[in-house]
């Protein structure tokens, strides 16, 4: 029978001095963004709160979100004075001793929550701010936390930055006979992190090795899903954009249109933000990503921008315009250019819209006067590539330790460009594929073959 079950979960206190990232490493934990609050300011948390990881559905490792931990040095010198000569070699008793006393209460009151939660913990993931010096009073705390007697795990945060001081923490935690740490930056989180911690945990507490092996195989079974999920909504995306066509029966309508297409593309693209937001676990309002500028959940760069091309990497396309083969001109407004009948739309202007006709619907089209208007196939492109990066970041920033989304290589070109040719025409001769084109928006068998393509 498992030690540790639903009755009787892993309990797990997360302890560490003010501000150094204990909600935020509980957030990523959880993959839950809207547990608890995250400030700079000190002793944001003020109470302990509870949240459970789940294995098959079943909370297994209760999480104990303490408060921080202020004046160490105080504590230390107090819990030496109070110390009962009989208890010198009893750690938990002389915490139990502090916790029966009056300063519990008063002067180090949130000290003595966290101790409080410790003493109930099976173990305490110590989280440091590598950027901070190695100070008196954080040795003074790990002295305190030593003394309730339960395995506790360093936990190193913001070690990708530039002022990190991982050595010297690193050489602190030896003195004191913590061999063991974990790297875990929960801004940017390292690849594996958050294997390495619970792994870390399984040695320190061998009861637990079954319950924390569970717990990865079954985080590393939602990633597949998570993986799966993201692959298809993107595909969906393209799919949609590829398939999206507007029938142009009177060409002084053209520019209307195109700028009305773009609009509806820049929406289409917005909500697959959305929707891969929600399969990360991420709010709206929670995502910044300035890498990708993605601010508060929302692109902040236009889709159709020239600067926007270049910065993915992305070649504007050389579609020529269908209205120049019916004699008619097109009228593109892209950074102040007029581009006329049979010109190639967009590397300078940022122009991403063709218009070009094919033979069947487009030549009865061409018969009556009219064509049809497409997204061209740069822009498709540019969604791959935003989405790709997209999703590498929120990978990043959710800690799955897998790259779910390979559709460009590095020269932003499709990588089976003979799956990508297949796929793009079926999208342009079925535009009732398109969910854009509400009014004619078929699903079916074929439809899915072609998103297979390219997932």
């Amino acid at each position: 029978m498992a030690y540790y079950n639903r009755d009787n979960p892993l309990r797990l206190a997360v302890v560490g001095h003010t501000n150094t990232g204990k909600t935020s490493l509980l957030r990523t934990l959880l993959q839950d963004t809207a547990f608890g609050e995250v400030s700079s300011r000190p002793s944001t948390t003020r109470e302990v709160v509870a949240a459970h990881l789940l294995v098959a559905g079943e909370p297994s490792v209760a999480l104990y979100d303490t408060p921080g931990l202020e004046d160490g040095l105080s504590l230390f010198a107090v819990l030496n004075e109070l110390q009962d000569p009989k208890l010198r070699h009893d750690g938990p008793a002389q915490i139990q001793q502090f916790l029966l006393s009056d300063l519990a209460h008063s002067d180090f009151e949130q000290e003595a929550k966290v101790l409080r939660q410790l003493l109930l913990s099976d173990a305490a993931i110590y989280l440091i701010d590598a950027r901070d010096p190695v100070l008196p009073k954080h040795q003074d705390e790990l002295d305190i936390l030593r003394r309730c007697g339960k395995p506790i795990l360093p936990v190193l945060n913001f070690t990708a930055s530039a002022e990190a001081n991982s050595q010297a923490w690193m050489d602190a935690l030896a003195k004191v006979n913590l061999h063991g740490w974990v790297e875990f930056d929960t801004v940017s989180i390292p690849e594996q992190g958050e294997v390495e911690l619970f792994e870390h945990l399984s040695t320190l507490l061998p009861k637990a090795r079954e319950l924390l092996r569970n717990l990865l195989t079954d985080r590393s079974q939602r990633a597949v899903h998570k993986e799966q999920a993201a692959k298809r909504i993107v595909a969906e995306l393209l799919l949609d954009v590829t398939a999206y066509a507007v029938t142009v029966t009177d060409k002084s309508e053209h520019e209307k249109i195109t700028q009305a297409m773009q609009k509806t593309v820049s929406a289409r693209e917005q909500a697959c933000l959305r929707d891969l937001l929600n399969v990360y676990s991420f709010t709206n309002d929670a995502v910044n990503l300035p890498e990708i500028s993605v601010r508060a959940g929302q692109w902040q760069t236009d889709l159709f921008s020239s600067e926007t091309f270049k910065a993915f990497g992305v070649k504007a396309g050389k579609g020529v315009a269908a209205g120049g083969a019916a004699g008619a001109s097109v009228d593109l407004l892209f950074g102040g250019m007029t581009l006329g009948a049979g010109t190639v739309m967009g590397a300078v202007a940022g122009g991403a819209w063709q218009t070009w006709q094919k033979y069947g619907r487009n030549l009865k089209h061409k018969v009556q006067g009219y064509y049809d208007v497409h997204v061209d196939e740069a822009v498709i492109r540019l969604l791959a590539a935003r989405q790709q990066k997209l999703i590498l970041a929120l990978n990043k920033r959710g800690h799955a330790a897998i790259e779910p989304l390979n559709i460009l290589d590095s020269e932003q070109k499709f990588q089976d460009p003979v799956k990508f040719k297949q796929f793009f025409r079926l999208a342009r001769e079925h535009p009732q594929w398109s969910s854009i084109n509400k009014a004619t928006f078929v699903e079916g068998h074929e439809r899915d073959e072609c998103v297979r393509l390219i997932l």
